[in-house]
């Protein structure tokens, strides 16, 4: 049997790891293998839709490390385990199945076009076709696939570190549709970027550092004005800390009646979660508020051990109150009052973002430009920056960025 025939036959019994066949690219090439004995039309229509693929991926100048990444980040029985730190309790054919997966996985990325070409049943009736068929190029599997007697204990150690399936090849993702979706393009936005406004930030990062470690820690709520840097906070400590294990769902506010779905998705999951609910308030006749309530304290649905929950909101107590609701007909006012501030006092920490004086917005000016390296006098941007405000409505940090934004581009 020849060696494109055997990586057929060994692919097409995969076990543990059977889920990458469903992949696109690799079954695109398991069919490719599949054809080694069918007619040329048949093999030469299989070759051209698995480069085609190839190309689409951005991957035909190594598609081993394409080929065994996808491996990686497969969610199976093992991974699952490893990430929970299970794998030991495995039984030793259920190892061995899997390092029997892993090595047919390995060796099958590095079969090159021409050893398939070579290979090929029908080789002489393809004719000059075959020398002008495309090919790629193998390269080298994952740093994690380079070791075959060592890849067990590899693999554990990198689903413990990193989870398994999506998230350990994301870090960011939304609740949509009843299921937790992957963002590809995070907001790559840096703590180190972020200007002023230390001691809120800090507070911010002083209750997720002790979230990590396994510590006490607060629900958090960062409220106050418009373009101060509370979602911003939010997102940079993600990209900070994900590599310690920290992962981020976005929960729309009017999909909080799911957060048990949420919980339950990711209670066994060996990572920690901040569920992050952007821009929350709720107008005072929205009693959807109260489902908030029930998943911060309260509820049956408990919020899982490795999850909190960050919101954000322009309002310190979130529902919106008006003083014509105060001096309304409510026989019972004082309790309908308590009732809207329990809101916000169920979150632990809860950290205000106020607009910047003068001097703060000037100082956020000077440093954005320092970074950008912006050849401009401190007069003159300092003239240029409350001019911006003045049209903008008001000084912040948003504001700042937009004005360094403007200025640099108009000086190009």
């Amino acid at each position: 049997m020849n060696s494109t025939k055997e990586a057929a036959l060994m692919m097409s019994s995969l076990s543990i790891y059977s889920g990458i066949r469903e992949r696109s690219v690799i079954r695109a090439y398991y069919e490719l293998l599949c054809s080694i004995d069918k007619p040329v039309f048949e093999f030469a229509r299989a070759w051209g839709e698995f480069f085609s693929l190839l190309c689409e991926r951005e991957c035909t100048e190594d598609f081993a490390r394409y080929m065994t990444e996808t491996a990686l980040f497969d969610e199976n029985a093992f991974s699952r385990a490893a990430a929970a730190g299970k794998e030991k309790q495995m039984p030793s054919k259920t190892i061995n199945a899997i390092r029997r997966d892993l090595s047919v996985i390995r060796r099958a990325s590095l079969l090159s076009p021409d050893r398939i070409l070579a290979d090929y049943t029908h080789r002489d009736e393809l004719g000059t076709v075959a020398n002008n068929l495309p090919r790629w190029e193998t390269g080298q599997p994952v740093t994690e696939f380079l070791h075959e007697d060592e890849i067990i204990d590899t693999l554990s150690d990198f689903y413990k570190r990193n989870g398994c399936g999506m998230f350990a090849r994301y870090r960011a993702f939304i609740w949509r549709n009843k299921r937790i979706e992957p963002v590809q393009f995070p907001d790559p936005i840096k703590i180190s970027s972020l200007k002023t406004y230390d001691l809120q930030r800090g507070l911010v990062v002083d209750n997720t550092l002790a979230f990590l470690k396994g510590m006490q820690s607060n629900n958090c709520l960062l409220y106050g004005d418009r373009g101060t840097g509370k979602s911003s906070t939010v997102k940079a400590i993600l990209n900070e800390y994900y590599k310690d294990g920290l992962r981020m769902v976005e929960m729309p506010k009017d999909r909080l009646s799911e957060f048990p779905l949420l919980a339950e998705r990711i209670a066994q999951i060996p990572l920690k979660f901040i569920i992050f609910i952007d821009d929350l308030s709720f107008p005072t006749e929205d009693k959807s508020y109260a489902q908030l309530k029930a998943v911060l304290e309260g509820g049956l649905a408990v919020r899982p051990e490795n999850a909190l929950i960050y919101a954000t909101s322009n309002r310190r107590h979130i529902v919106k109150e008006s003083f014509a609701e105060r001096q309304g007909d409510d026989i019972h006012f004082n309790d309908t009052v308590q009732e809207t501030l329990s809101l916000s006092d169920r979150f632990g920490l809860a950290v205000g973002f106020t607009k910047p004086d003068k001097e703060q917005y000037l100082e956020i000016v000077f440093s954005l430009a320092r970074d950008q390296k912006l050849n401009m006098s401190i007069e003159e941007l300092t003239a240029e920056a409350e001019k911006f405000a003045i049209s903008r409505g008001g000084r912040s940090p948003r504001c700042a960025i937009q004005c360094l934004n403007y200025l640099t581009a108009s000086r190009r």
